[in-house]
């Protein structure tokens, strides 16, 4: 059968893009809770809704801010794996969220200065990628805070996406799960989800950078915390008593090369990363991330800080030093070796919606990355945001409108391809 093409709805995806950046839902990394701020609620309930207006069927929010729907399935064959689109609702802390967007129409190749802080300046000499843009419709923030393009570039994707099947059921596929869940920003995106409600037999999240690009391929990660105590004194009284927890601290983040540090490294190169240090002359703590695509470099890394912690209490045994590390998720090219088709398919919806595709690692993680480790092969798909988790945060409505498209090739392919 012939694959069938249909054009996605350009405004009404815009109009979807900019109403949800205009919510507020940075997630809280301090934060117990799921989803970890209320504020993510806002766009949860509003999904919720648009869904339902759309006629998905089943749709459901779970008490921890999932959201939850199907699409049934319009082509008469039958046995067809049902497959699932996540992105997720939450941004970054780097920036205050809740953004004005700005809509720079058939953009002209000059800098674009943000209006609300004019310091902010995008300019095809700092991102040559813009010069490439010229006559496309460019995406900004208006200068104090995130676009959040990261990830509602993926919502509005998958909306638009939802949308032209629910008005087309011409287009053959078979049944399609739809998720959009909270705190992918603080790496608890999947912790509250269950495969057994989001039942599919493989998936794709909607979060990431280039035109054409696929990832199936990204960091293994650790969280490590290190808890010093000290020996509290009066200062007036503390000499050959005190034993400072906050210069502890700072010579332990001392230590730490700086050639393995984010500053530092590119392309397949892991590193170390100081993310917080709070406390006091008596306590202090140091909490960090550790990357790298190999397992064995992970184990290096972890083994450095044992190595650091150890010194460091040789030289002060009268400190009390505690080391933890947690595991975070894993490369999911581990598992997608094993399981190529999710991949496969992917690269020929792109190339059938006319673009190039190309793999790339990840220097980061996804929900993706969780889902696959529990054994949902899951890639990621681009939405062409860029500059993320910073004030000049842009994406091309062009590009969004490419990535819609190719959701529609790709439940075809499945619905050719995949069946079971």
């Amino acid at each position: 059968m012939k694959a069938i093409s249909i054009k996605i709805d350009q405004e009404d995806l815009l109009a979807r893009f900019l109403r949800y950046v205009s919510i507020d839902t940075q997630s809280d990394i301090h934060s117990e809770s799921c989803p970890s701020t209320e504020k993510q609620w806002q766009l949860i309930r509003q999904l919720e809704k648009e869904l339902k207006e759309l006629k998905v069927s089943d749709v459901l929010v779970t008490e921890f801010g999932y959201v939850l729907g199907t699409i049934p399935a319009t082509s008469k064959k039958t046995g067809l794996p049902q497959i699932a689109f996540l992105a997720h609702v939450d941004t970054a802390d780097a920036c205050p969220g809740g953004a004005k967007p700005i809509v720079h129409r058939n953009y002209n190749g000059k800098p674009i200065t943000l209006p609300d802080d004019k310091t902010q300046v995008l300019t095809p000499e700092e991102i040559p990628l813009l010069l490439k843009k010229i006559g496309e419709d460019i995406i900004t923030a208006s200068g104090t805070t995130l676009l959040g393009a990261d990830d509602k570039a993926g919502v509005a994707i998958i909306m638009a996406f939802v949308k032209t099947l629910m008005k087309h059921p011409e287009i053959p596929h078979g049944p399609i799960r739809i998720c959009f869940n909270p705190d992918e920003e603080i790496g608890r995106g999947m912790h509250k989800l269950e495969l057994s409600v989001l039942n599919a037999i493989a998936a794709y999240t909607l979060d990431s950078e280039d035109v054409g690009e696929i990832n199936g391929e990204t960091f293994s990660a650790d969280l490590a915390t290190v808890e010093i105590e000290g020996v509290a004194s009066h200062p007036g009284s503390a000499k050959g008593v005190m034993v400072n927890a906050l210069r502890l601290a700072a010579q332990f983040i001392a230590k730490l090369p700086k050639e393995i540090s984010p500053e530092e490294t590119s392309e397949r190169e892991g590193f170390i990363h100081p993310l917080e240090l709070t406390g006091s002359a008596e306590k202090a703590k140091i909490r960090m991330i550790i990357r790298d695509f190999e397992l064995e470099g992970l184990a290096e890394k972890k083994a450095y800080l044992h190595t650091v912690v150890k010194e460091l209490s040789k030289q002060e045994p009268r400190a009390q030093w505690n080391l933890t590390i947690k595991e975070q998720y894993r490369n999911m090219r581990y598992w997608l070796d094993k399981d190529p088709f999710p991949v496969e398919a992917a690269q020929e919806a792109m190339t059938r919606a006319g673009l190039s595709p190309f793999l790339a690692p990840i220097r980061g993680g996804t929900d993706g990355s969780h889902l696959t480790q529990r054994g949902l092969p899951t890639p990621n798909l681009f939405t062409g945001f860029r500059n993320i988790h910073s004030k000049k945060e842009w994406v091309s409505l062009q590009d969004m409108i490419l990535s819609a498209s190719v959701l529609v090739h790709l439940v075809q392919v499945w619905e050719e391809k995949g069946s079971l």
